[in-house]
């Protein structure tokens, strides 16, 4: 028989079926039907009563014959009439309290009064005076114990089924052994109600497994309103990403909130638990499958060896950590500034160095700014790092648009010293973390991010003259889904609040790629270095960020509001682009990137100044940077950065001294007068207002 036949039923649920098919359809009968049951249970008391005493009487088991009956048909005439007007069949039985029973002992008084009258006082030939003390007595008991029984059995079991129909009500979509565990473990669940499942084989249609149902994908819409049902848990952990991007466009038109499990790898260790479920990952819509990372050049730059991290309490430079840590280094550095996130990350590292069972591996927590030489060359100096990933950096656009000059200090400083230190201690690959915002940037993040990609394109050239010992390369990728950035979150939470949802744009669009495939690919493109190369993912197909709400907001069970739904739940709305925003991002500058070994590593090779040229620039850079100038800055960037166009506002909340910009001021061209020749009337209206 097939694993997933729909008569199969799990271990954990075969005690439901006395309670599906007995409590269920009597606690749903007609009140008329349900007081004839009552009087049809009474009446074969009075005849099991009557039968008991004269087996008491007679001392065995005995048969009723002849005159013998009479009893039992006075019983029945005399019984019941005086139990209906007594009202014991107005009770109902489940909440019966000491009021109802002081009512059948009332009734059964009256009754027993009479009965001993007849057949005890008066006596009658043929029936023993004895049966007249016995069967009311007989009688008694036997009612009383069975509005007692009804009482627990129907009230726990009423009192669990109501609690159950109060329960959020879900359908479980794939009926094979992913889905009859989850069935099997929410059973006891005290928030999810199972009433059925959902499965696109057409040999599973209309079956039922497990006392449940099994309906057609294509209904659901129906079913949703006619069950009830407001969520659905995708059970399908075997499934291709681009299958549940197909499965999840169908069933966002249901407004169900949707959940899901985990992969297979995560349920490989035992059966499901209600704490595997979670919301549902943005990576499946992406309809993009993830190619499997080539574990020899994963293995190329670090098995064994001694690598270092920079900024790694973040959430690209974490990520890295924990993917090289699977690889097995002979010692990882973690490099951040930030005390409590260099903290976690350090401690996660250190269990799931246990879980690989990395005992020998040593992490080594190393708090330091990447601007600090001497501290960076005499960390380099002491461990010795064979690798080095340089994620250190301000990446929040809006952020260090209003903190300029911190931004580049960090970005294009931080690299320059960590690259300088690497080189001078004998690093042999220094792999630079860049981003797709550098390409034709608009903001002060995109054009720091670049200069950094110029600087060490500019020392990779420098080892002609074998002045440079360090292998130098840098990897260009978009967003990634997970990071501290990321709009995702924001959107889920916004969701959760009841909206809106809040949009820069209508038709801004981003390249997305999971955190932990992004940084897979880092490692592999760093393995690939030649020198100087500038690597780039292949991101798949921009993502319109509108559309990536809307779909949030749908596969939560709720509905967009807007012109064609005023009647909506969650309103979309557009705030305008940040300072430094763009609409698009792009991930070269120039055309024809080289392809790789890697499908989905690219290389290009950029324009950049050579190194003596780029730092005398430098150098100038750094000293307007010093004295806080902003102005200056932002000239010398843009001379240098090909393609940078700024907003022309001057939005650094140090140097305006105010949240709202004060003035519009565009970058000045080359050969423009600069804030230390600016005439005092110009200066006059960038200053710290009072």
């Amino acid at each position: 028989m097939p694993e997933n036949t729909p008569t199969e039923t799990p271990r954990s649920g075969w005690f439901l079926m006395p309670m599906q098919a007995l409590v269920a359809p009597l606690l749903a009968m007609p009140r008329v039907a349900k007081r004839a049951l009552a009087l049809l249970l009474d009446s074969s008391f009075c005849v099991l009563t009557i039968w008991l005493a004269y087996c008491f009487r007679l001392n065995e088991w005995t048969v009723l014959t002849g005159v013998q009956w009479l009893p039992v048909f006075v019983s029945l005439c005399m019984a019941l009439p005086i139990f209906i007007v007594m009202g014991m069949y107005r009770a109902i039985f489940r909440y019966a309290n000491m009021a109802a029973f002081i009512t059948v002992l009332k009734a059964i008084a009256i009754y027993g009064v009479a009965f001993m009258t007849i057949f005890t006082a008066l006596s009658v030939p043929g029936v023993p005076r004895t049966v007249g003390i016995l069967q009311p007595f007989l009688l008694l008991i036997a009612i009383g114990l069975s509005r007692l029984s009804i009482r627990y059995w129907l009230g726990d079991a009423y009192q669990r089924i109501l609690h159950k129909n109060m329960l959020a009500k879900v359908l479980i979509y794939g009926a094979g052994t992913a889905g009859r565990q989850l069935a099997g473990a929410l059973i006891n669940s005290a928030e999810l109600n199972v009433v059925g499942y959902l499965d696109d084989d057409p040999r599973l249609k209309g079956g039922v497994m497990g006392g449940l149902p099994i309906y057609d994908p294509s209904d659901l819409p129906v079913l949703a309103e006619s069950l009830g049902v407001h969520n659905v848990l995708l059970a399908l952990p075997s499934a291709s990403r681009q299958r549940r991007n197909e499965i999840l466009e169908h069933i966002r038109k249901a407004r169900v909130n949707v959940r899901t499990l985990p992969d297979l790898t995560a349920l490989a260790q035992g059966r499901i638990a209600v704490s595997d479920i979670r919301e549902l990952e943005i990576e499946d819509l992406l309809g993009r499958e993830a190619v499997a990372p080539r574990q020899e050049l994963l293995d190329k730059s670090m098995r064994n060896k001694v690598v270092m991290v920079t900024g790694a309490g973040g959430s690209i430079g974490g990520e890295l950590c924990r993917q090289i840590l699977r690889t097995g280094p002979s010692s990882l550095i973690l490099i951040d500034q930030n005390e409590f996130a260099l903290y976690n990350i350090h401690a996660e590292l250190q269990k799931l160095a246990e879980l690989y069972k990395h005992e020998n591996m040593q992490i080594v927590p190393i708090l330091c700014s990447v601007r600090d030489q001497d501290r960076m060359e005499h960390v380099m100096q002491s461990w010795r790092p064979q690798t080095l990933y340089h994620a250190a950096a301000y990446k929040h656009v809006p952020l260090v648009e209003h903190n300029a000059v911190e931004g580049i200090k960090n970005n294009v400083m931080g690299t320059l010293v960590a690259a300088r230190a690497a080189n001078k201690c004998g690093v042999s690959n220094f792999v630079l973390i860049s981003t797709d915002k550098a390409v034709r940037p608009t903001n002060v993040m995109g054009a720091s991010k670049r200069l950094a990609e110029m600087v060490l394109q500019a020392l990779a050239a420098e080892s002609a003259t074998d002045r440079m010992r360090t292998n130098f390369s840098m990897v260009r990728f978009g967003n990634v889904l997970g990071s501290s950035g990321s709009v995702v979150p924001l959107f889920r939470q916004q969701i959760k609040e009841g909206g809106p949802v809040t949009l820069t744009h209508p038709d801004i669009t981003r390249y997305f790629m999971t955190i932990s495939e992004a940084s897979q690919l880092v490692i592999q493109a760093g393995a690939m270095a030649e020198g100087g190369d500038v690597f780039l993912l292949d991101m798949g197909e921009p993502v319109r960020i509108a559309d990536l709400a809307r779909k949030m907001v749908e596969l939560s069970g709720l509905a967009v509001r807007d012109e064609d739904n005023p009647e909506g739940d969650i309103e979309l709305s557009v705030t305008g682009l940040r300072p430094g925003e763009k609409l698009f991002e792009e991930l070269l500058i120039g055309d024809n990137p080289k392809t790789t070994e890697h499908p989905r590593i690219m290389k290009a090779r950029e324009d950049f100044l050579l190194w003596p040229e780029l730092l005398k620039k430098l150098n100038a850079l750094n000293a307007v940077l010093d004295r806080n100038d902003m102005i200056a800055a932002r000239a010398i960037l843009a001379k240098l950065v090909s393609g940078y166009s700024s907003t022309g506002e001057v939005s650094d909340l140090a140097f305006t001294g105010t949240l709202k910009p004060t003035t519009r001021l565009k970058t000045p061209k080359v050969g423009e007068p600069t804030s230390t020749n600016v005439a005092a009337s110009d200066k006059a209206r960038w200053v710290q207002q009072p």
